[in-house]
């Protein structure tokens, strides 16, 4: 039960990264960054929460962002792999972890 954030997490990823860029919406300059940042704190939340060890989200979330990097450059859908995506999806693993661990802290620490 606790896997289904995950998969669904998963889900919309591979749409949101793999999706053709005729298919994308235009947006303001920079604004892609935030949806990387966006779903790669959302992917790292949900695995926490199933479960898996922060260093183990860190170094999984990290390689699939950097595989999904490398296959946006090489599929033919339009799109093109950058290092500050890439650094954009990082940063939102490590975001992702450190809210999870403080909104734990706060539920589980002890009431006065």
């Amino acid at each position: 039960m606790r896997w289904w954030p995950v998969t669904f997490a998963l889900l919309v990823s591979v749409v949101v990264l793999f999706a053709p860029a005729s298919g994308l919406p235009t947006a303001l300059s920079g604004a892609d960054k935030l949806v990387h940042l966006a779903l790669f704190t959302l992917l790292a939340v949900a695995a926490r929460f199933a479960g898996t060890a922060a260093w183990a989200v860190l170094a999984l979330l990290a390689a699939y962002a950097a595989l999904s990097e490398v296959l946006q450059a090489l599929l033919p859908i339009g799109r093109d792999g950058n290092v500050s995506d890439g650094l954009g999806d990082v940063a939102g693993v490590l975001l992702g972890v450190a809210a999870y661990a403080g909104v734990r802290r706060l539920v589980t620490a002890p009431r006065p």
